[in-house]
């Protein structure tokens, strides 16, 4: 196993097909990545008192933190981390113990707390801080610390979302062909 990949009270992380990994990355445990999605270089996850989960053609960029809630009696399911399809989570993100829909972008330096549920086709725009247990409805761009709905998103902000995975999946693809 590669030192990007490592095992945790014998959780290993499992990888779809097609997936980019930078070696600089660090994901530990229970970690379930989708096809064709990336991790890029400085990213650190750690599914060990829970699981994440990163949907298809989803990119996790540099320096962003994924993490979970441990279960307890009081949750006892805690709070994994679940990241639907056609993610885009921007530079220095923090993801903790959250659920993103599909066709999400989550700007640079965002924060998205634990129980927090972020619909489909939503806009978490750089530097807001949602804060524990809040929802945002699809179809709006919030921002702020903390996040507010700001205002609806407009056509082409929605048509950008899956362009905007379909990009990385090219991208991560170069980076494929060049190992």
């Amino acid at each position: 196993m590669s030192q990007s990949l490592r095992a945790y009270k014998g959780m290993t992380p499992t990888i779809g097909k097609d997936v980019y990994i930078d070696e600089a990355a660090v994901l530990i445990g229970d970690i379930r990545i989708g096809d064709d999605a990336s991790i890029w270089p400085m990213v650190a996850a750690r599914g060990d008192v829970n699981h994440i989960a990163i949907g298809k053609r989803t990119s996790i960029q540099d320096g962003t933190v994924l993490h979970v809630t441990r279960r307890s009696e009081a949750k006892p399911d805690g709070h994994p981390l679940i990241i639907g399809d056609d993610v885009t989570v921007g530079h220095k993100a923090m993801l903790h113990g959250c659920q993103i829909g599909n066709c999400v972008l989550v700007g640079m330096g965002s924060v998205i707390l634990d129980g927090v549920v972020v619909e489909d086709n939503v806009i978490v725009g750089a530097g807001s801080v949602v804060p524990p247990g809040k929802r945002l409805e699809s179809g709006f761009l919030y921002v702020g610390n903390p996040a507010k709905q700001a205002r609806p998103l407009r056509e082409s902000e929605l048509a950008f979302l899956p362009k905007s995975s379909d990009n990385y999946v090219r991208l991560k693809n170069d980076y494929l062909a060049e190992q």
